[in-house]
């Protein structure tokens, strides 16, 4: 599952080499894969609105019963910034 995750990502970036994928298992069957890709490829992986993401975690809703785990998809880093919230705001 990771691989088609890895796969659907790097077709929507053009810098393919900055796609990382974070991979946490917590128990048996959750799995939370933190997607990190280049600032400017950031927009396309999320779409408009948040429809690309979305649709990302549709397929990967209707995947988890093949494998018998969860997969959960977050998209860039969550650790606050400088200025306090989440995310590249004013500072």
């Amino acid at each position: 599952m990771i691989k088609v995750i890895e796969h659907i990502i790097k077709s929507l970036v053009d810098d393919e080499e900055a796609v990382k994928l974070k991979v946490t298992e917590e128990g048996e069957d959750k799995v939370n894969v933190e997607v990190i890709v280049a600032d400017r490829d950031m927009g396309r992986v999320i779409g408009k609105e948040g429809a690309t993401v979305s649709a990302i975690r549709t397929i990967l809703k209707n995947c988890n019963s093949k494998d018998g785990k969860r997969y959960f998809i977050q998209i860039g880093d969550r650790r606050p910034n400088e200025g306090g919230g989440f995310g590249g705001g004013r500072r």
